[in-house]
This record gives structure tokens, C-alpha cells and sequence, in this order.
């Protein structure tokens, strides 16, 4: 799958609180989510976003409390990846869990701006920079977990998957 839009790029350690601030965590409705999403680090994100578009930061992306809100509210605000230098464990899970692409690439983030034009090839991990130039390589996912986020994350996958069988006993 190929992926182009536009990046918008932070710093180091940006934190679930951050992403989607702890005022918000009783809305459970992704598109409720995604209208305060980075809102306390940058006021004007939803604003910005449009759908593909991606984002681009340093380390320790996602870090903080276990928040499932926090890569929801990304991607129902619009964007389609994810790079950074590296990823907070638990957010890289729970990424995965609703099909949040996620590259990590050290060498991409230092060679891209903010407002750059970005196309990402999923199944090869080659991150193509349109505006300054330059090729960049993340390591592409297992097989598995590439199917798991390409069917949009752990349940629906499941759900593809059950809906395939026929479960022993049902009518």
C-alpha cells in the first residue's frame, strides 16, 4: 500500500497527554477524539490535517499512561502514519491494535521538514521525501502484523477472519 500527504513534525517524548488531553478521556467517539487531538501542543493541528497526511517526531513518540485514545484520536483526525526515531512500547501496540501505521526511521526524521510532501511505500518500508528529495528505509512489518493493520487493526481482522469460518454450533 502507498501512503503520500503531508507531514507535520514535532519534537522528543510527545506524551498521550499531549496527543489527547486527559479532559477528553471520557468521549469514546473517534471523531469526537480527533477534534482535540494535539490540541495542547499545537492549537491549530486539527485545522491542518487532511486526510493522509502524516506525522513525523523524534523519540519516545506516545509515551505516558496506556491510553488507547491517544492513537485513535490521530487517526480519526486524519493521518495515515506515523514516522519517528522511536515509539513508546505501549502506544506502538495500541497503534497497531486499530491499524495505525507506524515506521520508525532515525535517518527519515532528521531529513524531514515540517509542510514536506511525503510517499510511503508500506509493503517495502521506502519513505520517498517529494519536496527536499531523498530516500529513506524503515524496516516493514512482520507479515502478520502487516495484514493486521492493513484490515484496520485487531478486531476487524478478527471479525474478517471469523466471518471466513463458520463457527461450530451456529445455526
Amino acid at each position: 500500500m502507498m501512503l503520500k500527504g503531508k507531514v507535520h513534525k514535532y519534537g522528543a517524548d510527545v506524551d498521550t497527554d499531549a496527543i489527547i488531553p486527559a479532559r477528553f478521556l471520557n468521549v469514546s467517539e473517534p471523531g469526537e477524539l480527533a477534534r482535540h487531538c494535539m490540541e495542547d501542543i499545537d492549537l491549530d493541528f486539527v485545522k491542518k490535517v487532511k486526510p493522509g497526511d502524516i506525522i513525523v517526531a523524534t523519540t519516545n513518540f506516545g509515551c505516558g499512561s496506556s491510553r488507547e485514545h491517544a492513537p485513535l484520536s490521530i487517526k480519526a483526525s486524519g493521518i495515515s502514519a506515523i514516522i519517528a526515531k522511536s515509539f513508546a512500547r505501549i502506544f506502538f501496540r495500541n497503534a497497531v491494535n486499530i491499524g495505525l501505521q507506524l515506521l520508525e526511521s532515525p535517518e527519515a526524521v532528521e531529513n524531514i521538514e515540517d509542510g514536506d510532501f511525503l510517499e510511503i511505500d508500506l509493503a517495502s518500508g521506502v519513505i520517498k521525501n517529494l519536496t527536499r528529495g531523498g530516500v529513506f528505509t524503515a524496516a516493514p512489518y512482520p507479515e502478520f502484523m502487516g495484514q493486521l493493520i492493513s484490515a484496520g487493526g485487531l478486531i476487524e481482522y478478527t471479525r474478517k477472519r471469523l466471518k471466513g469460518r463458520k463457527v461450530k454450533g451456529a445455526v
